[in-house]
């Protein structure tokens, strides 16, 4: 479709063609594969959601199927699946099929397949879309269809899938054709069904997904209709809580749920490179300053209030009582990704590099087998990863980003090769023209900002090979093969255009010192308070590394910070060493309030590490922004 090229200019290469072989990420995807993926199907057996699907609970036999069950399996299939496209694992493999045959024998004759309400509550099909999730576990059903399918070869589940899809196809849609004009309260069928488009061909499935996006919102409110036929009060949930309260081209805030939010907005992002739709393409772009510029956290973190797991309102970030949940990181991932395919602009890739390397890596422990739902952004000690949840969607979608994370590294477009993240490995990269580049990069980054890329065509090639310069960093030099160049920078990438011919090496050096950070005046919590950053990771502070509580510290501006390679700490990090000030507490003895009197601080050592390492070690309070010792400046 020649409209959609235009409009979405870039292609992933899929994570298939790309090894990563760093000291960072691949042992993080070996853990996750031989532990992680293991682990979650062990909680998933223990707690019932697997043997859900056999259909044999009755009432008061056995764990309860919850509503959501069917999506929590569904995404480890997904996340298994494409681990063993790269990684065959017999293990593994066996354990995927034993549960993919009894998700299709819980399929009903018409195609229907949802564990709850075919066993709890099986006279409630299709009434309640707005709370009852039926739509969203259909989307991950389907997703780890097409997985299965790509990963097999085999069609069982994805006809299975297909026939589901069929069946809803058949029950929503315009109300003129005599079907429903419905859509899910929690988003995520709308992305799915443009997955199976793909892996089908079958256009109906995105005509589904596009009708869902565009009826979100339209009056009468299809959830208030719903509830009144409920004989509920359809006015006791706001819509802007689903993203229902407008269509979603005139919506300009990120509002409501935040995970649900990043899947709408993905979904929109899908439908407009695919249907070459500039209007929903423009509200994407509207949404994304609402949420870059004033709705997420500095580790990529959204969604900061606990009740309704949503956005507030601009600036609105506590620390301590953040929410930030792991999936909504995930989602953030997501949709920058599919965002930077539009035009390769830059700050699509600095806030999914921000995501992936502080606030979706943080959900997830050191050995691989307890997560984080919550991230937030200070501690005082009581909040600590667990082996799972009652509402357990984190883990398995942390596994299927790790699984797949080769494809946020590179994009082709005619003639172009984008670079997105810096992370040792290599690829094998067919351009749109049919030419092939082999691409092999070295580095220790994030740790360092030298990258070392060697470009080997199968014979001499015209290429621009188009090297991200990260929006943190400050100054840096290229070269090819050992000759400095000054190339132009176009939307935060630098552009090097010629023939590259077998061998060509291209050597980047981004200068990455400490950077000492501060927030919008209006962010409220951090007045008067600085946090620390190195390349892409934003750094803490926790208990077991000073001499005192961290929130006794007040950082000066006279600082000198220095790095330290910890090779004996989590399997290699790199902490930032300086010194802070530590309040003397002793005059606050059994006194709550006094006279304003002369602070007395002592000067003591200060270490911090990447935020997303803490409490992988001795319990203890954390934060990211601490008191900043200084005194203003007027003029």
């Amino acid at each position: 479709m020649t409209e959609t090229t235009l409009l979405r200019r870039f292609t992933p290469v899929p994570y298939t063609a790309v090894h990563l072989d760093d000291a960072f990420w691949a042992p993080r995807q070996q853990v996750n594969r031989k532990r992680t993926l293991f682990a979650q199907y062990r909680q998933l057996k223990e707690t019932g959601s697997i043997d859900a699907f056999r259909l044999e609970w009755k009432p008061d036999q056995g764990p309860k199927p919850h509503f959501f069950w069917d999506s929590d399996v569904a995404k480890w299939v997904e996340a298994a699946c494409d681990s063993l496209r790269t990684h065959p694992d017999a293990a593994l493999a066996a354990l995927v099929e034993e549960v993919v045959q009894l998700i299709i024998s819980a399929q009903q004759p018409d195609g229907y397949l949802n564990v709850y309400f075919t066993v709890v509550e099986p006279g409630k099909r299709w009434t309640n879309l707005r709370d009852y999730h039926e739509l969203y576990c259909a989307g991950h059903l389907m997703e780890a269809a097409v997985a299965h399918y790509q990963a097999t070869g085999r069609r069982d589940f994805l006809n299975a899938m297909c026939r589901y899809a069929d069946h809803i196809d058949a029950m929503f849609g315009p109300a003129e054709d005599g079907k429903r004009p419905g859509y899910c309260g929690h988003e995520e069928i709308e992305l799915a069904l443009v997955k199976l488009y793909h892996a089908t061909g079958e256009a109906r499935y995105l005509r589904l997904s596009q009708f869902m996006v565009e009826e979100r919102g339209r009056q009468p409110y299809y959830f208030h209709q719903e509830a009144i036929a409920r004989n509920e009060n359809p006015e006791l949930i706001g819509m802007d809580y689903f993203q229902s309260h407008l269509p979603v081209r005139e919506q300009t805030e990120a509002v409501g749920h935040a995970v649900r939010a990043m899947y709408l907005y993905c979904a929109m992002a899908d439908l407009a490179g695919e249907l070459g739709d500039a209007s929903l393409l423009a509200a994407c772009e509207r949404l994304w300053e609402s949420v870059a510029t004033r709705r997420m956290y500095l580790t990529g973190g959204i969604g900061s209030m606990r009740y309704g797991e949503r956005f507030t309102h601009d600036y609105d970030l506590p620390n301590l009582t953040a929410y930030a949940e792991t999936c909504a990181a995930v989602g953030m991932a997501f949709w920058n990704h599919r965002m930077l395919q539009f035009d390769g602009d830059g700050r699509y890739a600095d806030i999914l590099e921000r995501a992936l390397y502080n606030g979706v890596i943080s959900g997830i422990s050191h050995d691989g087998e307890q997560y984080f739902y919550e991230n937030p952004l200070a501690s005082t000690g009581g909040h600590h990863r667990q082996p799972w949840f009652g509402c357990a969607c984190c883990p398995s979608n942390l596994s299927r980003l790790l699984v797949t994370l080769g494809q946020y590294v590179y994009s082709v477009a005619e003639g172009e090769l984008a670079v997105h993240l810096y992370v040792q490995g290599k690829a094998e990269i067919a351009m749109p023209n049919g030419a092939t580049l082999q691409v092999r990069q070295q580095t220790r980054y994030p740790w360092d900002g030298e990258v070392r890329l060697t470009v080997t065509p199968a014979s001499p090639t015209p290429c621009t090979v188009r090297l991200r310069i990260p929006g943190w960093c400050r100054r840096y030099a290229i070269a090819v093969n050992g000759e400095t160049i000054n190339a132009p920078v176009e939307k935060g990438y630098a552009c090097l255009h010629r023939v590259w011919q077998p061998g060509d090496t291209v050597t980047l050096a981004l200068d990455m010192p400490v950077e000492v950070l501060e927030s919008h005046p209006a962010v409220l919590m951090n007045g008067g308070r600085i946090a620390l950053q190195r390349g892409p990771l934003v750094y803490c502070v926790e208990d077991v590394d000073q001499p005192v509580s961290v929130f006794r510290l007040a950082i000066p501006d006279d600082v000198q910070w220095a790095t330290a390679e910890l090779p004996e700490v989590l399997d290699g990090i790199v902490a930032i060493d300086g010194q802070a000030l530590a309040l003397d507490l002793a005059e606050w003895t059994d006194t709550l309030y006094r006279p304003v009197a002369p602070i007395i601080h002592e000067r003591i050592p200060l270490r911090a590490i990447p935020y997303y390492a803490w409490d992988n070690r001795e319990p203890g309070a954390m934060t990211v922004w601490l008191p900043r010792a200084a005194s203003y400046t007027w003029r």
